[in-house]
């Protein structure tokens, strides 16, 4: 695999954005593996307040059971933790249409990540792209090994539970397509295991779409993050390296540009 060449615009490197995840259950912050044996890690407004002050240049909040039970996203929980950070927040789960994404935005969400309801509708994506701008659609790509499919990767739905026989890859290119303005691509098979990421997937969905690329799922070392980097994406998400305490955003950051990679 190659490394590609910095991401730039006008000339000038973009730098990679660190983004902490935030697993939510119940309205607290919970962290398994392969999206099994969630154990609890904290309350989600103490730790969005203390990753902005840790210099993450991004959180992402997703409510985990949403979609498994049928129900909207923790909105009070979601404003609380609006209320606590300054940099851009990205909310998921239970995500079904145009209006739920209002809901969170005006809740304090910067961008809404979608991934059960894109599926089950894809017109949901066009929607809420010509309503509030490809900038606030974030697809969530939770995907699993399959050699069922061309790929050999298929996207799940309802928090990995269900496969979709869909290939992944080929949804990433339609979702891009449709109005998709970034792809938050998680790996369930690498995800909690902190094996490192799963750069065959990153770089296939690398090559197929122009949108950015969120890697996520795996992350267990500082050196992990840069090849996920080199391999494709242009952020790297991770949740329980840094709620346990095993790294820092600082730690993560220096671990890039250590690696030659443009941080913040």
């Amino acid at each position: 695999m190659r490394d590609r060449p910095p991401v730039t615009l006008g000339g000038m490197a973009l730098a990679v954005r660190v983004i902490p995840c935030l697993d939510v259950d119940g309205g607290r912050v919970v962290k398994g593996v392969r999206f099994q044996d969630l154990r609890d890690a904290g309350d989600p407004v103490e730790l969005a307040a203390a990753y902005d002050a840790a210099g993450a240049d991004e959180l992402t909040f997703l409510d985990v059971t949403a979609s498994v039970d049928d129900r909207d996203t923790v909105f009070d929980v979601v404003a609380r933790t609006a209320e606590s950070v300054f940099i851009p927040l990205t909310v998921g789960g239970g995500v079904r249409t145009v209006d739920d994404v209002d809901r969170l935005l005006r809740a304090g969400a910067d961008k809404v990540g979608v991934n059960t309801g894109a599926i089950a509708r894809p017109e949901l994506i066009g929607e809420v792209a010509r309503r509030f701008g490809s900038q606030v659609l974030v697809l969530s790509l939770d995907v699993a090994a399959d050699d069922s499919v061309p790929s050999g990767y298929t996207v799940t739905t309802h928090g990995g539970r269900t496969r979709t026989g869909l290939d992944a890859v080929t949804w990433a290119v339609q979702a891009e397509d449709l109005g998709a303005g970034e792809l938050l691509l998680n790996s369930i098979d690498a995800d909690g295991t902190k094996e490192g990421f799963d750069l065959p997937l990153i770089a296939a969905i690398r090559e197929v779409v122009s949108i950015p690329v969120i890697a996520s799922g795996g992350a267990g070392a500082v050196g992990d993050f840069p090849p996920a980097v080199a391999a494709g994406a242009d952020a790297v998400l991770a949740a329980s390296v840094f709620h346990f305490g095993q790294m820092s955003i600082g730690d993560v950051k220096a671990g890039l540009a250590e690696a030659g990679h443009v941080v913040r």
